[in-house]
Protein backbone atom coordinates (compact mmCIF):
# COMPACT_ATOMS: atom_id res chain seq x y z
CA UNK A 1 0.00 0.00 0.00
CA UNK A 2 1.26 3.10 -1.18
CA UNK A 3 1.97 6.03 2.02
CA UNK A 4 -0.43 8.33 1.32
CA UNK A 5 -3.42 5.25 0.85
CA UNK A 6 -2.34 4.23 4.25
CA UNK A 7 -2.46 8.07 5.70
CA UNK A 8 -6.18 8.30 4.28
CA UNK A 9 -6.76 4.83 6.35
CA UNK A 10 -5.37 6.27 9.19
CA UNK A 11 -7.15 9.53 8.95
CA UNK A 12 -10.54 7.54 8.75
CA UNK A 13 -9.83 4.70 11.19
CA UNK A 14 -9.11 8.06 13.86
CA UNK A 15 -12.38 9.91 12.30
CA UNK A 16 -14.58 6.69 12.75
CA UNK A 17 -12.85 6.21 16.31
CA UNK A 18 -13.59 9.72 17.07
CA UNK A 19 -17.31 9.34 16.52
CA UNK A 20 -17.34 11.76 13.28
CA UNK A 21 -17.81 9.64 10.73
CA UNK A 22 -21.32 7.86 9.50
CA UNK A 23 -21.13 4.83 6.88
CA UNK A 24 -23.73 3.30 4.82
CA UNK A 25 -25.77 4.68 2.06
CA UNK A 26 -29.00 5.79 4.58
CA UNK A 27 -27.03 6.76 7.37
CA UNK A 28 -24.93 9.18 4.82
CA UNK A 29 -28.04 10.56 3.20
CA UNK A 30 -29.40 11.57 6.68
CA UNK A 31 -26.52 13.54 7.95
CA UNK A 32 -26.41 15.01 4.68
CA UNK A 33 -29.91 16.20 5.05
CA UNK A 34 -29.43 17.51 8.66
CA UNK A 35 -26.32 19.34 7.72
CA UNK A 36 -24.30 17.06 9.77
CA UNK A 37 -21.59 15.84 6.98
CA UNK A 38 -19.18 18.23 5.68
CA UNK A 39 -17.95 15.52 2.74
CA UNK A 40 -19.16 12.48 1.03
CA UNK A 41 -16.32 9.82 0.11
CA UNK A 42 -17.15 6.78 -1.72
CA UNK A 43 -15.57 3.27 -2.69
CA UNK A 44 -14.23 3.14 -5.80
CA UNK A 45 -16.69 0.14 -6.84
CA UNK A 46 -19.73 1.07 -5.61
CA UNK A 47 -22.80 0.96 -8.16
CA UNK A 48 -23.70 3.77 -10.49
CA UNK A 49 -27.09 3.74 -9.05
CA UNK A 50 -26.03 4.26 -5.69
CA UNK A 51 -22.85 7.20 -7.07
CA UNK A 52 -25.49 8.52 -8.42
CA UNK A 53 -28.22 8.83 -5.66
CA UNK A 54 -25.38 10.14 -3.27
CA UNK A 55 -24.31 12.61 -5.77
CA UNK A 56 -27.42 13.60 -6.42
CA UNK A 57 -28.05 14.24 -2.27
CA UNK A 58 -24.99 16.23 -1.73
CA UNK A 59 -25.01 18.32 -4.60
CA UNK A 60 -28.27 19.86 -3.27
CA UNK A 61 -26.45 20.73 -0.12
CA UNK A 62 -23.35 21.94 -2.28
CA UNK A 63 -21.32 18.77 -0.29
CA UNK A 64 -18.33 17.67 -2.34
CA UNK A 65 -18.11 13.97 -3.24
CA UNK A 66 -14.71 11.88 -3.95
CA UNK A 67 -13.91 8.76 -4.57
CA UNK A 68 -11.38 6.82 -2.69
CA UNK A 69 -8.72 4.70 -4.01
CA UNK A 70 -10.63 1.61 -2.05
CA UNK A 71 -13.09 -0.94 -2.82
CA UNK A 72 -16.04 -1.98 -0.30
CA UNK A 73 -13.70 -4.74 1.36
CA UNK A 74 -10.67 -2.97 1.70
CA UNK A 75 -12.33 -0.29 3.72
CA UNK A 76 -14.37 -3.11 5.85
CA UNK A 77 -11.40 -4.16 6.68
CA UNK A 78 -9.53 -0.51 7.96
CA UNK A 79 -12.77 0.32 9.44
CA UNK A 80 -14.40 -2.80 10.74
CA UNK A 81 -17.92 -1.97 8.93
CA UNK A 82 -18.72 -2.84 5.41
CA UNK A 83 -19.50 0.32 3.39
CA UNK A 84 -19.54 1.83 0.03
CA UNK A 85 -20.20 5.33 1.28
CA UNK A 86 -18.85 7.13 4.04
CA UNK A 87 -19.66 10.91 5.66
CA UNK A 88 -17.59 12.61 7.24
CA UNK A 89 -19.25 15.08 9.75
CA UNK A 90 -15.82 17.15 10.85
CA UNK A 91 -14.94 20.29 8.85
CA UNK A 92 -11.34 19.54 9.57
CA UNK A 93 -11.41 15.69 8.63
CA UNK A 94 -13.06 16.60 5.97
CA UNK A 95 -10.71 19.18 4.21
CA UNK A 96 -7.50 16.63 5.50
CA UNK A 97 -9.44 13.93 3.61
CA UNK A 98 -9.84 15.83 0.46
CA UNK A 99 -6.64 17.17 0.78
CA UNK A 100 -5.06 13.34 0.41
CA UNK A 101 -7.11 12.44 -2.09
CA UNK A 102 -5.88 15.33 -4.05
CA UNK A 103 -1.88 15.14 -3.54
Amino acid sequence: MNGNKEKIFNLLTICRKAGRMTMGFDSVKESILTGKAKAVFLANDISPKTEKEVRFFADKNALSVSVLPAAIAEIEFYTGRKAGVIGICDEGFALKLTELLQS
